[in-house]
């Protein structure tokens, strides 16, 4: 494979895999990429990098570039927060254990979570894993395609607004670090930090929060994200003026998990330079 160190837009990245809570194999989310028109496009499947050879393989044979990310779980308070790292050192050993940490987490989580949900409803820990690839952490994602196929709800949507929902009797906390030290983490294993969906349902974070992930290493905002309000992108934007901060948007891409699309969001090719060349940790892959 031969290499270079151009790319080109449009780009997406932040698309979801099966090795997470995506519905297609790494290799299909890069076709799905490309037949939307994407030419860079970055594989972020939630704490973990399982997914990058395959996807780096199937973007290099469509003449793609593969740019190797993550989406990292954070948490503030009750609230969820996810850093998208891009081109970490998935070798780097205080990032690994973290991430492996996390991952155990969401396996004690799904399974209290089964066991809470099977005193109300059919539902066996089998009929999850049957809807979970090998290799792939079990999540809710995953527990609500169960409850999808047994009839239980209509679709995720659902599941999540209910049977799953974080207000509920079957909820279960998942364990995550905090989002300084989540950033600190990516940036210290030569990532390129970058909030995902900041400006959503649950709003900005504090500003002090903010300003200790900024201390710690946060290069920027995914701006462009179907669930991003507009007050909050107004107030961000003010923020990365004044701090010269990465802007990027994206789909969000889950395959049949969600309707997000590739391409409905895009990063500009000065945002996608500016990630290549501060990230030190892993390269880019080129066609």
């Amino acid at each position: 494979m031969m290499t270079s160190s151009t790319f080109r837009g449009p780009s997406d990245l932040h698309l979801h895999s099966e090795r997470s809570d995506g519905t297609q194999p790494p290799a299909e989310v890069m076709r799905a990429a490309y037949e939307h028109g994407i030419r860079t496009a970055a594989l972020t499947d939630h704490d973990t990098t399982e997914g990058w050879v395959e996807a780096g393989a199937a973007a290099t044979s469509l003449g793609m570039t593969f740019l190797p990310g993550m989406e990292m779980s954070a948490r503030y308070g009750g609230r969820s927060v996810h850093v998208l790292a891009y081109l970490p050192d998935p070798d780097d050993a205080p990032l690994r254990g973290e991430l492996s940490r996390i991952r155990s987490s969401r396996l004690d989580r799904a399974h209290t979570m089964a066991e809470r949900i099977a005193r109300d409803y059919d539902l066996t820990w089998q009929d999850i894993l049957a809807h979970t690839r090998e290799g792939a952490t079990v999540g809710r994602p995953h527990i609500a395609d169960a409850l999808v196929a047994k009839g239980h709800v209509h679709d995720r949507g659902e599941a999540f607004a209910g049977i799953l929902n974080p207000r509920g009797d079957y909820y279960v906390a998942l364990y995550a670090p905090d989002p300084v030290t989540a950033v600190r983490l990516v940036a210290g294993a030569g990532g390129v930090p970058i909030v995902a969906h900041p400006a959503g349902r649950a709003g900005v974070l504090p500003g002090r929060v903010l300003q200790g992930m900024l201390d710690a290493g946060l290069a920027g905002f995914e701006l462009g994200h179907r669930e991003n309000r507009a007050d909050g992108v107004r107030m961000l934007r003010g923020l990365v003026a004044e701090r010269d901060l990465i802007v990027t948007g994206s789909s969000d891409y889950h395959g049949a998990g969600k309707p997000n699309l590739p391409g409905e969001h895009t990063t500009t090719d000065a945002m996608v330079q500016r990630i290549i060349d501060r990230g030190t940790g892993t390269a880019p892959v080129y066609a």
